[in-house]
């Protein structure tokens, strides 16, 4: 009974940074690629504040070969003095102690990305040693962390001229925290070079000294997001020119530029305080909602849509639209340390005046542009009533019940928070899953072969296959915003998405098909976490008499094996002869006990979360591995084939 006593004494207190380190994810979204990437950002981003402020125009990062990363600034150095509360160095304050800062109240920043004042302390705390650099008043000065605590007290390590100022932040992260730590260098350039199309002002030099991949480079963007819409608009057919305002109202600061391509897609990217708003926010919402008000007000002002006629649609008026929505905010508030969304009333409020008053008046000075953008709207509107017409979408009032054609075997709970559904390939494997599940949470939608390559099809092939109507059926929150049957997250049927297919070429083949067709249709569903993959063994060891060497031990014991690395492992750690080894070539060769043990049972299996680190990055990669143009695409692979992986 003494293990189930709870009293005052079960209570623990974590004491300084312990917090980090018991809960990472917390901090910095996860502990794979991404998290480990996230704490260059975070210092990164505490540099470009200084920039902010007035006080920093270039930043160096530096990937070093001992796996360490550097990132110096010429701002004005964090301050060295004693902080009147804490009785230490203020930059010892910032490096240990959580919420502590000079981003609240009147502390020197009246812009800023990083509100929480846990950046730097939760740096420290998932790195294996940190030193920090301070150029100050013509003194430089250092102190090491270890695990995020204090080596020794700061001292004054040299001179400097006074004008040479700036700080210089150097970490090796942890190997007991994070699943890898070696950066992902390209994630990381994109990253910088979005800071520097978000900061005019700013030069960012970058530096990989690893061995095996050095390379270096510099970012500078004097057209701002201007430049960033003309890249992300390279190769395509533009239909109008790069339409760029920027101003001020109530102390919040708005910025946007747009463009039209001859394309059926929007690709719109917010911003607030250089931060990427992942998920949106008011500010984006702010801007759809009066720009589609604006050109409807133009389109029925030009008699383009008579007064039987009904409003475009917001996916309508942005068809072909690339944008950059960018504010600048005193007092952001975001959902969430890793500040997917913005949350602020009134930057919506803002952002739809500046936007009213901004559009109509560069609009009421280039018809020939208006009429570009309505046109496109024409079209896409032409084409959605082709597809409503012609209902061959079959969304909103599908003709067949789901549950019934034999497809999807539902769960029986109806509370989407605890439902999942697995996607399997073909009816073999769908057979012994449906068998296998826990018939209460989790559904099982078999599907034959590979799907259609969304990307190679157009608009009226995607909605016309059967598999992809099925999904779109059974996932129940619609399909791509404008369809009449608008894109709803919160009439998901299934908190997980469960991707499970056979561990060779053809099973990672229709994963991809998989992905490319969430990620340019249902993106909110990868975006929110709702997507895995799941981790079938490769092979299952089953010892046939006991292991001599001691290490293996009785007859009988079996262990699944995920992959040949763990083979490996295994045969290095067992004798020759004491075991069977069986291959599983498809999910179909496992009973239902194996399937429910290895895949199914959320106590023993492995799930693999789908993130996207960088939207720029993630959609020039998908058009290119899953587009029709293949001398890129060999490139692509015979360039990166080394660094394939998947991170969980």
């Amino acid at each position: 009974m003494a293990a189930n006593k709870y009293d005052a004494n079960s209570i623990s207190i974590l004491e300084g940074l312990e917090a980090v380190r018991m809960r990472p994810g917390m901090y910095i979204g996860s502990v794979g690629t991404k998290g480990l990437n996230h704490l260059i950002y975070e210092i990164a981003d505490n540099a470009v504040d200084e920039h902010l402020a007035g006080y920093c125009d270039k930043i160096y990062v530096t990937l070093n070969d001992d796996g360490s990363a550097t990132i110096k600034d010429n701002g004005r150095g964090i301050p060295v003095g004693i902080h009147p509360k804490a009785g230490i160095p203020a930059v010892e304050v910032v490096f240990t102690v959580l919420h502590a800062g000079g981003k609240f109240g009147d502390g020197g920043y009246k812009i800023s990305g990083g509100l929480h004042g846990v950046g730097a302390s939760v740096v420290n705390a998932l790195s294996v040693w940190l030193e920090v650099e301070i150029r100050i008043d013509g003194i430089v000065y250092h102190q090491r962390y270890e695990r995020g605590k204090v080596c020794a007290p700061l001292e004054k390590v040299g001179t400097c001229r006074k004008n040479d100022t700036g700080t210089t932040v150097t970490f090796l992260p942890d190997g007991e925290i994070f699943e890898k730590t070696r950066f992902k260098g390209d994630a990381i350039k994109s990253r910088l070079h979005e800071t520097a199309y978000l900061n005019p002002g700013l030069t960012i030099y970058y530096e990989d000294k690893r061995s095996g991949s050095e390379e270096s480079e510099e970012f500078s963007e004097p057209d701002g997001i201007r430049a960033y819409v003309k890249e992300l608009n390279s190769g395509k057919e533009t239909v109008t020119d790069i339409i760029y305002f920027k101003k001020s109202e109530d102390g919040i600061e708005v910025e946007c530029a747009f463009q039209y391509v001859n394309e059926f897609e929007e690709n719109i990217l917010g911003f607030c305080n250089n931060i990427y708003t992942q998920e949106g926010g008011t500010h984006i919402t702010g801007f759809k909602s009066k720009f589609t008000m604006v050109i409807n007000q133009y389109a029925r002002e030009l008699g383009i849509l008579k007064d039987k006629d009904a409003n475009f649609t917001g996916l309508d008026v942005r068809n072909g639209m690339t944008a950059i929505v960018a504010v600048k905010h005193p007092e952001p508030r975001f959902e969430g340390q890793t500040k997917t969304k913005l949350d602020n009333p009134d930057a919506g409020t803002v952002v739809s005046a500046v936007t009213n008053d901004e559009v109509q008046m560069y609009f009421d000075r280039n018809l020939e542009q208006l009429k570009a953008v309505i046109a496109c709207a024409e079209k896409s509107a032409k084409i959605r009533k082709a597809e409503e017409k012609a209902k061959t979408n079959l969304l909103s009032k599908p003709k067949f019940s789901i549950d019934s054609n034999g497809k999807l075997a539902n769960c029986e709970s109806r509370d989407a928070s605890e439902c999942e559904v697995f996607i399997v390939e073909g009816d073999s494997a769908g057979g012994s899953a449906k068998t296998a599940r826990n018939r209460r949470t989790q559904a099982i939608l078999p599907i034959r072969g590979k799907i259609l390559n969304v990307e190679k099809a157009s608009i009226d092939k995607v909605l016309a296959n059967a598999e992809i109507k099925t999904m779109i059926n059974s996932f129940g929150c619609g399909f791509l915003e404008g369809y009449g049957n608008d894109f709803d997250i919160s009439k998901l049927r299934y908190d997980k998405i469960i991707i499970m297919t056979d561990a060779d070429v053809d099973g990672a083949h229709i994963d991809t098909l998989l992905l490319t067709f969430f990620y340019r249709f249902m993106p909110e569903l990868i975006n929110q976490g709702h997507v895995y993959i799941a981790t079938p063994p490769l092979y299952k060891a089953e010892l046939k008499k006991s292991d001599k060497q001691g290490k293996g031990g009785r007859k009988g014991d079996s262990v699944y094996l995920y992959d040949d690395k763990a083979l490996e492992k295994y045969r290095q750690s067992h004798a020759s002869g004491t075991f069977t080894l069986q291959r599983y070539k498809g999910l179909g060769e496992m009973d239902p006990e194996q399937l429910w043990e290895t895949t199914l049972n959320p106590e023993t299996r492995i799930l693999k979360q789908v993130e996207i680190e960088d939207a720029r990055m993630a959609t020039e990669v998908t058009a290119l591995l899953m587009g029709s143009d293949v001398p890129p695409r060999r490139e692509f692979i015979y360039t990166h084939a080394n660094e394939a992986e998947i991170d969980a």
